[in-house]
């Protein structure tokens, strides 16, 4: 099966691999769905155990989506891939946005923003200047926002207005343009193959999300912050970490890193992308929401996207800059 695997070319590795991916999903979503189908048909199990099971089908549901995404980016390809993640930091900007108060005088931030930051940030990565784009926004657009803003002579609340935008620029925008960027790293003998790096990265930091949830429910230990998050504790973070990181280092035969090499790159990743997703949650806990959508639906129409790719934000230019180092790209 190896032997098989090698011979083919890049892109039918890639197609495979999603292939498989897909077909995994297929199986343990249908397990899901009949599971609840039967669960509303002759209840078996407590209230508890079903609020279990409807919590796990949003995990896959938020699995399917970032699969999804991946593969339309993989299939269009890398300049197509890089709109698509343009996009979704749209989305995410606009959701967060959304849920931040402002006022007459953010106009000109927000406009900002949205249609000559974002677009030159994802310029920048779809022409691979890698140099520029890391400090575009935390140096120049850090410096012109407040500009923007002080120039419509609206003072009221001022630091704490352009910090807001500020800090949704840098998770949204800044955070999600380093996916599509990994698409674009040199390695030698890697070429065509940078999809898999995408996938590594979405796997194992959705697979520590997933173990957290999982052990977290599982042993009901003493929640560490529980005003922030009732589901965080050291112990399940910590298993949740080893658990990705281990898999991670086993999925090594499909990046440019050796076994060692993915164990810390691994945990690099799953460290940032957990602590970025109890980051955020602090953040709606301010807010007094329970997600980014009300009542589970988003803002946006794309029912709380921002859920679904808080830890990719904070995980993926941790990850990107990691390996750059590293591997003197």
């Amino acid at each position: 099966m190896n032997q098989f695997l090698r011979s083919l070319t890049p892109t039918q590795q890639v197609a495979a691999l999603f292939l498989i991916v897909f077909g995994l999903l297929v199986i343990v979503s249908t397990t899901a769905f009949l599971l609840s189908f039967r669960e509303r048909r002759n209840p078996v199990h407590d209230a508890a155990w079903q609020a279990e099971l409807a919590h796990y089908r949003k995990l896959l549901g938020t699995t399917w989506f970032m699969v999804i995404v991946f593969w339309i980016g993989w299939a269009l390809g890398e300049t197509v891939a890089t709109v698509l993640f343009a996009l979704i930091a749209f989305f995410a900007l606009r959701e967060f946005i959304t849920l931040s108060p402002t006022r007459r005088g953010d106009h000109r931030s927000l406009i900002l923003a949205f249609f000559v930051v974002l677009p030159i940030q994802f310029w920048l990565v779809a022409t691979a200047r890698f140099d520029l784009f890391t400090v575009f926004i935390p140096v120049y657009v850090f410096l012109a926002i407040p500009v923007a803003s002080a120039l419509a002579d609206d003072p009221s609340h001022f630091l704490e207005r352009n910090a807001k935008l500020q800090w949704g620029i840098m998770v949204c925008v800044y955070g999600m343009s380093h996916v599509p960027a990994l698409l674009l790293l040199s390695f030698p003998g890697y070429e065509g193959k940078n999809a898999f790096l995408v996938f590594f990265l979405v796997f194992v930091v959705q697979t520590s999300v997933l173990v957290q949830h999982v052990i977290s429910r599982r042993t009901q230990r003493q929640p560490f912050a529980p005003n922030v998050s009732r589901s965080f504790n050291w112990t399940s973070w910590g298993i949740g970490i080893g658990v990705a990181s281990l898999v991670g280092a086993l999925f090594s035969f499909i990046t440019p890193f050796r076994f060692g090499q993915a164990l810390a790159v691994s945990v690099i990743a799953c460290i940032a992308g957990s602590m970025g997703h109890l980051v955020m949650k602090a953040l709606k806990r301010d807010r007094g929401i329970p997600n980014w959508g009300k009542k589970g639906v988003g803002v946006t129409g794309a029912n709380g996207l921002l859920d679904r790719v808080d830890a990719l934000c904070f995980a993926a230019p941790i990850f990107f800059h990691s390996i750059r180092w590293y591997f003197n790209l």
